[in-house]
């Protein structure tokens, strides 16, 4: 049975960062690619970072340059670097695993950039 567990989220003011966590388990790691994504209220679910099995990375415009994904497989973990947090950036950002034609999801966790 796959598991995400994201961590890392919170309250935070605009312009200060923000690391988020992303722990699989049950699954082959190494092969899978790995997505962030967010939730704003009112607002459809939205790619923000996705790192694939060789590394590769790619960002929504809106957070380039601000943010980084990145993986250890040894420790079945991908990262999500937040700086220069904004207002905007508020939202339930969620883990996404695939691998072998399969997609999991995390339980998301929160974060808040005041102004």
């Amino acid at each position: 049975q796959v598991q995400l567990v994201e961590s890392g989220g919170g309250l935070v003011q605009a312009g200060g960062s923000l690391r988020l966590s992303c722990v699989a388990s049950g699954t082959i790691f190494s092969i899978s690619t790995i997505g962030w994504y967010r939730q704003a209220p009112g607002k459809q679910r939205e790619l923000v970072a996705r790192i694939t099995h060789s590394a590769s990375t790619n960002y929504v415009d809106s957070v380039k340059g601000r943010f980084t994904i990145s993986r250890d497989n040894a420790k079945n973990t991908v990262y999500l670097q937040m700086n220069s947090l904004k207002p905007e950036d508020t939202a339930v950002y969620y883990c996404n695993l695939q691998v072998l034609g399969n997609s999991y999801w995390g339980q998301g966790t929160q974060v808040t950039v005041s102004s």
